[in-house]
Order: C-alpha cells, then sequence, then structure tokens
C-alpha cells in the first residue's frame, strides 16, 4: 500500500484504541456519572425553586402595596364625603368608596393565594435542599471508592489522545476528513480490511458488511497510492498484513510431465504362462493322434529336446527371462531312431516280407 494508506490504518488503530480506553472510563464512571445526574437534578429543581419563591415573594409584597395604596384612596374619599353640600354629591362619593374596598377585597384574596403558594414552594425547597446534600454525599463516596480506577483510565486518554492528533496531522486534508466523518458515523469502524474467504478462488469480500468486491481491488490497493472505498457500506478498505501477495493472487498450475510407457515386448515371446500351456496342449493334442501300425520294435523314439510336464515349461520361461534376450537360434530338426536292419533268415525259413517305412511325424512351427 502507499504512504497515505499505511497513514490511515496507522489512525485507525490509534482511534480504536483512543476509543476502547474511552469506553473502559466510561463504563467503570458510570454509576458516578447516574448519580451526578441525580445531583445535577436536584441542583436544577432547587434552582427553580428558589426562583419561583423570589417571584411570589415579589407578587405578594406589589399586593400589599396595592392594598394600602386602595386603603388610602377610601380615606380621601371618606373626607371628601363628609364635606359634601348635597345629598347627590354624598351618594356619590358613597359608591366610590364602595366600589374601593370591593378592589381590595379582590387584591387580598389573590395576594392571599400568592402567600399559600410561596409557603408550599418554600417547603418543597427545603426538602429539595436536603435531598440535594444527600446525593452530594453519595457523590463523593462513590468517587473516592473508584478513585484510583477512574484517575488509571483518565491518564491513558489523555496518554493516547496526542499520539491519535500527531497521527492525523501526517494524513492529507482530503484523506483524514474523509476518516474523521466515517469514524464518527460508524463509532470508530472508518475502515475495513480485504478478506478472501475460499483460497480456490480469487475472490475478496469487504470484512465489514461481507460484499463480494471486484477482482482488482487487491492490486489496486497494493500498487496506487489512493482510497478505496467499499460500494456497499462506504468504509476504506485496507490490506491486512496476514494476506500477503502469495496468499491474495492464484499461482498458474504446475503441468504434470506424462509418464513414457514402456516398449511393447517382442512379440514372439510368450508372454503369460497360459499361453505356454495353451501351446503345450495343442502339442499334447497332436501327439494323441493315432499313428500307422508297426511292429513295436519300429516304433521311433520322442524327440530328446522336448519337454513333457507343465512345471519344466513354467521354470524354463522364467529363467528365459531373467537372461537378456537374444536372437533365437533355428531349432533343429527331431532324431529319430533308425529302424534296425533285418537278421538273416535261418535255413529252411521263408524271408518274410519287408515292413513299410514309418511315416516321419510332424514338426511343431
Amino acid at each position: 500500500m502507499g504512504p497515505t494508506n499505511i497513514a490511515l490504518v496507522q489512525l485507525f488503530r490509534a482511534e480504536g484504541d483512543l476509543r476502547d480506553a474511552q469506553a473502559r472510563l466510561d463504563a467503570a464512571t458510570k454509576n458516578v456519572r447516574l448519580q451526578q445526574r441525580r445531583v445535577t437534578d436536584a441542583g436544577e429543581k432547587l434552582k427553580g425553586l428558589q426562583t419561583r419563591i423570589r417571584e411570589q415573594q415579589a407578587k405578594v409584597g406589589q399586593y400589599e402595596l396595592e392594598v394600602k395604596s386602595r386603603d388610602a384612596h377610601i380615606e380621601k374619599l371618606r373626607t371628601q364625603q363628609q364635606a359634601a353640600r348635597n345629598n347627590k354629591e354624598y351618594q356619590a362619593f358613597l359608591i366610590e368608596i364602595n366600589t374601593g374596598k370591593v378592589d381590595k377585597t379582590k387584591l387580598e384574596e389573590e395576594s392571599l393565594k400568592v402567600m399559600q403558594s410561596l409557603e408550599t414552594d418554600q417547603a418543597t425547597a427545603a426538602e429539595t435542599q436536603t435531598a440535594l446534600a444527600s446525593e452530594q454525599e453519595k457523590l463523593v463516596a462513590l468517587q473516592s471508592q473508584i478513585g484510583d480506577t477512574t484517575k488509571a483510565l483518565q491518564d491513558e486518554v489523555n496518554r493516547l489522545t496526542p499520539v491519535r492528533d500527531e497521527l492525523a496531522s501526517k494524513i492529507p486534508a482530503r484523506a483524514r476528513d474523509a476518516f474523521m466523518r466515517l469514524a464518527d458515523r460508524y463509532d470508530g469502524e472508518a475502515m475495513s480490511p480485504l478478506i478472501r474467504p475460499d483460497k480456490r478462488v480469487e475472490e475478496y469480500l469487504c470484512n465489514a458488511c461481507h460484499m463480494e468486491l471486484v477482482r482488482d481491488v487487491y492490486n489496486r490497493l497494493h500498487t496506487r497510492d489512493e482510497l478505496v472505498f467499499c460500494p456497499s457500506c462506504g468504509r476504506i478498505l485496507y490490506i491486512p498484513e496476514n494476506l500477503t501477495p502469495a496468499e491474495a493472487v492464484n499461482k498458474p498450475k504446475e503441468r504434470k510431465e506424462l509418464k513414457k510407457k514402456a516398449p511393447p515386448a517382442a512379440a514372439g515371446r510368450q508372454s503369460s504362462a497360459v499361453d505356454v500351456l495353451r501351446s503345450v496342449q495343442v502339442e499334447d493334442d497332436d501327439d494323441t493322434k493315432p499313428a500307422p501300425r508297426m511292429a513295436k520294435d519300429k516304433i521311433p523314439s520322442a524327440s530328446a529336446g522336448r519337454q513333457s510336464d507343465a512345471s519344466d515349461i513354467l521354470r524354463s520361461i522364467q529363467v528365459q527371462d531373467d537372461e537378456p534376450e537374444t536372437p533365437a537360434a533355428p531349432a533343429a530338426p527331431e532324431a529319430f531312431n533308425a529302424p534296425e536292419a533285418p537278421a538273416d533268415p535261418a535255413p529252411g525259413e521263408s524271408t518274410p516280407p519287408e515292413p513299410a517305412a514309418p511315416e516321419q511325424p510332424k514338426q511343431m512351427d
């Protein structure tokens, strides 16, 4: 990846560490924050009551001034009534005095209502003041209990914040703005690594939304220094450390060399014992044919080189297979015993007729 993408990955990890530390701090101080909220609510309630009490006290004072002014006006009318010259003027002053008394009564009633509300608010304010003091004591107790943990977590947050800011300052403004916008949107998860689920197929997915990506996304991230966004969730994509080029790109398959077949055996050689046995059976069948009749002493003997037992033939074939092949010598004709010459006849005996010549046995091809 290019320097911009590498810097973004470093910023992404620093942002994740900072947010994790802040989350741990928030979890540790959750009870404290809840108690602080109670204290704040009680304080705001007390403040509102105190404001109402001041307003009601001012209204009560205003009513008292109006009542006093009404009393003074009625006394003035009574003095003028005593100096009336006729009955008509006297009746006019009397009507005005009665009207003033009615107005005064209304003001006194309204003032009484305000004073009753004022007393209620003052009592509520006193109770709220007591509750606020109690909540403040609870808050101090909770802060003392988790003080060491909170301090350690706060120190970690304070340590990670400058690191994150320094890494962010090294990134171009456009890329930094895009990263911060996505970080705010996805709670710090602004980037997503590529994954290759199936090693047999060259395809890549976004690890955040598991959306299938184009096949050249790895080459774009590996060879160019540009931001590549997921078309589905919009996060910035990057190559993880475990997805090396050897793991990401399929290699061409190697062709296997074909094994050369062994040359065929000689055509004239018998390749199995079954064929040899069959040939022996054929010879035996030929030998079982009836021969021409002749004298017992004139029957020719069997060939000296013929093998009559199949086991001897198999042994000879095994020996021939072990020995290197040599060109076969021409087979010699079988020798037969010559017939014996007839003996001279005794005196007085007739000469027997000459026997017919025996037939030559057929040679096997």
